[in-house]
């Protein structure tokens, strides 16, 4: 889809708002005339201003850009300050909101005469390498669902999805960020312990990471088939895996539970 007679205001210039705004520019998806933001912080909205966006000093100035999306990229905790500041303020406008937890029925509650689409997209887009799952509302249209699945895969892959299918994307892939640089850590750490310098073996891990990631996206191939090229008959790796398996499952569980369960948390206020 065609992004270029398209406008987006982004409410929240922090890691992921920013990265939004960001992102929908230097993927040459949209020009910086048709991207505005604001936040509290002018320090956040400084790196915005430098590509050209337009950074509002104050809600109302943003709202009154009447941009064709406006992006609710801020905590859960300040959703409902910003909501209440905005209601009746955008009937009839498509809003997307990337708050973890915060169900459409509240959304849609606050925001009555709006056309609400929930997404939960993870840090790195601001590499454009990010993962986004959509969900539209009830009084979303077809169009506009396939509007902001665009927007999002401008900045990396966006996948359509129903509510519950997103806690649990949000658990995956907007964790997943910090589960993987946890595993790059922990690889490095038991590296050094063995005997390698730290910078060397971090290096590596991350090569090795960024490759097969790279090599999996290209080529399409299922991971236990990947596993299978790299994995000799009473090899090496075969012995690694053994030790590794079983925990890495049990311990992967525990850590979605834990996520869908703040995820619940929050959803609760």
């Amino acid at each position: 889809m065609d992004l270029k007679g398209t406008s987006v205001s982004v409410i929240g210039a922090g890691s992921m708002g920013g990265a939004i705004a960001k992102g929908l520019v230097a993927s040459g998806a949209m020009d910086a005339s048709s991207v505005s933001a604001f936040d509290l912080s002018q320090a956040a909205l400084a790196p915005l201003a430098e590509l050209g966006i337009t950074c509002c000093q104050s809600l109302d100035e943003l709202v009154a850009l009447g941009s064709d999306v406006l992006v609710l990229a801020v905590k859960p905790q300040v959703l409902p300050s910003v909501l209440a500041q905005l209601e009746g303020a955008l009937d009839g406008r498509l809003v997307v909101s990337i708050a973890a937890g915060v169900k459409l029925a509240t959304l849609e509650g606050a925001l009555s005469g709006a056309r609400v689409v929930r997404v939960m997209p993870n840090l790195p887009l601001q590499v454009l390498s990010g993962a986004t799952a959509v969900c539209p509302g009830s009084s979303a249209t077809e169009a506009d669902g396939q509007l902001v699945q665009a927007l999002f895969a401008a900045l990396g892959s966006a996948q359509v999805m129903t509510e519950a299918q997103l806690d649990v994307a949000g658990a995956i892939s907007g964790c997943g960020p910090a589960f993987f640089a946890l595993f790059v850590d922990d690889l490095t750490r038991v590296g050094v312990r063995a005997g390698l310098p730290a910078a060397a073996c971090r290096e590596m891990v991350l090569a090795t990471m960024g490759g097969v990631a790279t090599q999996l996206l290209q080529s399409g191939e299922h991971p236990r088939a990947y596993m299978e090229k790299v994995t000799s008959p009473g090899g090496t790796t075969a012995a690694a895996l053994g030790a590794m398996e079983c925990a890495l499952w049990t311990c992967s569980n525990e850590a979605i539970d834990a996520a869908l369960e703040r995820t619940r948390e929050l959803a609760k206020g």
